[in-house]
C-alpha cells in the first residue's frame, strides 16, 4: 500500500512539472526533462508526436518545439470546413469566421521548415493549408480581426506591427533556425519589410498572389515568376462575390421595397390599396438593386470610368432610360413626368451605392482611391436619392 501511495505521489509531482501545452517546463533541468519523457530525447526537441489517431488513423495533431507543443492542422478540408465556406459566401457568420491567432504546423515541421503568414479569416487560412499538402511547414496566423488578407492590408490590420507582435508572442526565433517569413503578395500594401527585418531579424519574402501557386513557388527556391504576381479578377471571380453583396443588402432592400409598395397607395383622394401600381414600383426598385449588385460586378472591366460609383451610376441611368422607352415607367401628364425624373435620379443613386460597396472585394481599387471617391460619391448619392424620392412622393398627389 505504501509503495502504491509513493508511486502516485511521484506521478503527481512529475505532472506538475509540465506546462499547459503538455511540454516540459523550460525551467526544469535537462536531466529531469529526459526522465519525465522517459527517453533519450528531451521533450522540447522539435519532433512530430501523434496525440490520438482520428477515425482515419492518420492524423498527427501536434508537434513539440523548444517553447512548447504546437498544433498541427490537416491539409485536407472536411465537410464542416466546406459548409462553413458556403455559409460565409452567402453572408452567414461572415464577421465571426475566424481562426485563433498563433502558430500552427502542417506535415511534420522542423526548425528548417518555411513559415507562412496568414490572416485569421478562416477562409484564407483554409485556402493556405489546403495548398500545403505534402509540405512540412509552419503557419503563423496574425490577428486581422477576421478580415481576409487583401481587405486587412487595406484596413491596416494585416500590417507590420501585428507581424512583429506575433513573431514575439510565438517566440518564432526559438522555433526555426532560419530568419524568413513568407507573406502573401496581397498583404504587401500593409507590410514594411525593412521595418520587420530591422526589428525582428526576419526577412520578408513575398509569396504568390494565389495560394495554388505555392508549390511552384517553393520548387523555384521561393521565387515568384511574373505570372505568380498577377491578379486575375476574372468573370467567374466576380460572380462568386455577387451573392454575398446581394444578401448583405438584401434585407434592407426588402424593407425599402415594402415601404415603397405601401406609399404607392397615397393619392390626393386619400389612401388606396397599391395594387398593380405598387407591384410596378417594387419591380422598378428591384431592377435598380440588381443592376448595381449584379450587372456592375459582372461587367466591371467594360463599364466606362474608373470609380465604381460612376460605373454604377451610368448603368442605373441607362436602365432608367430603357424602362422609359419600354413604357414601364409612366411618363404621361405631370405625374408621369415627375415620376420619370424621380426614377432617373433614384436608379443611378441605387446603382452607384451598390457598386461602390463592391470596392471592398475588388482589386480595382486602392485605399486612397476609395477615400477620394467617397468624398464626392456619397453626397451625390444622398442628394439624388432624397430629391428623387421627394419627386416620386409629389407625383402620388397629382
Amino acid at each position: 500500500m505504501m509503495k502504491l501511495l509513493g508511486w502516485l505521489k511521484n506521478m503527481v509531482k512529475n505532472k506538475k512539472k509540465t506546462n499547459q501545452n503538455g511540454c516540459c517546463d523550460l525551467n526544469i533541468p535537462p536531466a529531469e526533462k529526459k526522465k519525465i519523457e522517459g527517453g533519450n530525447q528531451g521533450c522540447c526537441e522539435s519532433r512530430a508526436t501523434p496525440k490520438e489517431e482520428d477515425e482515419r488513423g492518420k492524423k498527427v495533431d501536434e508537434v513539440s518545439t523548444p517553447v512548447g507543443r504546437v498544433p498541427v492542422v490537416a491539409t485536407s478540408l472536411n465537410w464542416a470546413d466546406h459548409l462553413g465556406a458556403l455559409k460565409v459566401r452567402v453572408g452567414l457568420g461572415r464577421m465571426s469566421y475566424e481562426v485563433k491567432p498563433g502558430l500552427y504546423g502542417v506535415g511534420a515541421p522542423t526548425a528548417d521548415s518555411p513559415v507562412f503568414v496568414s490572416a485569421n479569416y478562416k477562409l484564407s487560412f483554409d485556402h493556405l493549408r489546403r495548398e500545403l499538402e505534402g509540405v512540412d511547414g509552419w503557419i503563423m496566423v496574425i490577428d486581422t480581426k477576421g478580415i481576409n488578407v487583401w481587405g486587412a492590408a487595406g484596413k491596416g490590420t494585416f500590417g507590420t506591427e501585428e507581424i512583429l507582435q506575433r513573431i514575439e508572442l510565438t517566440r518564432l526565433s526559438e522555433i526555426v533556425s532560419h530568419r524568413r517569413i513568407i507573406v502573401p503578395q496581397l498583404g504587401a500594401p500593409g507590410v514594411n519589410a525593412q521595418e520587420v527585418k530591422r526589428r525582428s531579424s526576419f526577412r520578408v519574402v513575398y509569396g504568390p498572389v494565389y495560394a495554388r501557386a505555392i508549390s511552384e513557388f517553393l520548387n523555384a527556391g521561393m521565387k515568384c515568376s511574373s505570372d505568380m504576381r498577377q491578379v486575375r479578377f476574372n468573370f467567374i471571380d466576380r460572380l462568386t462575390l455577387i451573392p454575398l453583396e446581394l444578401l448583405q443588402w438584401g434585407r434592407y432592400a426588402f424593407f425599402i421595397a415594402v415601404v415603397l409598395f405601401l406609399l404607392t397607395g397615397l393619392s390626393q383622394n386619400g389612401y388606396a390599396f397599391p395594387g398593380l401600381a405598387g407591384g410596378r414600383t417594387v419591380m422598378l426598385f428591384s431592377l435598380a438593386f440588381l443592376t448595381g449588385g449584379v450587372l456592375v460586378p459582372a461587367f466591371l472591366p467594360w463599364l466606362p470610368g474608373r470609380a465604381l460609383s460612376w460605373k454604377g451610376m451610368v448603368v442605373g441611368l441607362l436602365l432608367a432610360i430603357v424602362l422609359v422607352i419600354m413604357g414601364w415607367i409612366p411618363s404621361a401628364g405631370k405625374a408621369g413626368l415627375l415620376e420619370t425624373v424621380a426614377w432617373m435620379l433614384l436608379m443611378p443613386a441605387i446603382g452607384a451605392f451598390l457598386a461602390m460597396n463592391f470596392t471592398g472585394v475588388t482589386t480595382y481599387t486602392s485605399l486612397s482611391g476609395v477615400k477620394k471617391e467617397m468624398r464626392f460619391a456619397i453626397p451625390a448619392q444622398i442628394t439624388a436619392a432624397v430629391l428623387g424620392f421627394a419627386l416620386w412622393m409629389i407625383a402620388r398627389f397629382l
